[in-house]
């Protein structure tokens, strides 16, 4: 995570390690904040008052289960802003204007030729690893493009917490089928989507399911 939290904005420390711990599963109270840095919630308070003076974290009242409500914090849009996005709306304006001309399918293509091109990269490293050390690989790659990924090691999850094109997928829902097609390719292996962002979800999380076929193999 190192690459992500080196470009939130020059903030170091407590701070950047408080908007990456609400990017990956916000909202978050001070408790549950200062339960994964083993701070009090009123030594975390301090940070999460400046960055919320920055504009860059606000809070609100939720409900959890029974009892009061409690104060929770998330990301505004413009601590949403600090993580990459890849150019984005430039590749949105020239994929709006290039489904306009050509079709839907003209898009779908762009996406995989970006996504190949990576494959095209990574697979002679990664096809010589076994899996257990090509999922982490992976992760580190996805990361230095935008897309803060991390593994579960004992189940071999991979967990996406930001999307460098979420307003790509927004308008070409498409694009999620295409990442997870190439995600699967530079794994090795037949991966199934356990959470899905525009689902609702806070992230993407992708399981390795199984071995290839012969005709995956193939294709790969």
């Amino acid at each position: 995570m190192e690459d992500v939290v080196g470009a939130l904005g020059g903030f170091r420390g407590v701070r950047a390690d408080l908007l990456v711990a609400l990017r990956k599963a916000q909202p978050l109270t001070a408790g549950e904040l200062g339960s994964q840095f083993g701070l009090t919630a009123n030594a975390l308070r301090r940070h999460l008052k400046a960055l919320e003076e920055d504009g860059l974290v606000r809070y609100q009242r939720v409900v959890r289960g029974v009892g009061a409500p409690v104060f929770a914090y998330s990301l505004t849009p413009a601590g949403e802003a600090l993580f990459p996005r890849s150019y984005v709306q430039m590749l949105a304006t020239a994929l709006d204007l290039l489904r306009t001309h050509t079709g839907d399918r003209a898009v779908e293509s762009v996406l995989e030729a970006e996504w190949q091109r990576l494959a095209d990269e990574a697979g002679p490293v990664l096809e010589a690893l076994p899996l257990e050390e090509r999922v982490p690989l992976v992760a580190e790659l996805l990361t230095s493009k935008g897309y803060m990924a991390e593994v579960e090691p004992a189940s071999l999850t991979l967990r996406i917490h930001n999307c460098a094109l979420r307003e790509i997928a927004d308008r070409f829902p498409a694009a999620c089928e295409v990442e997870a097609k190439f995600v699967e390719r530079l794994l090795g292996v037949p991966v199934e989507r356990l959470a899905h962002r525009l689902g609702g979800c806070g992230r993407c999380e992708y399981r390795m399911s199984g071995p290839l076929t012969a005709v995956q193999q193939e294709q790969a």
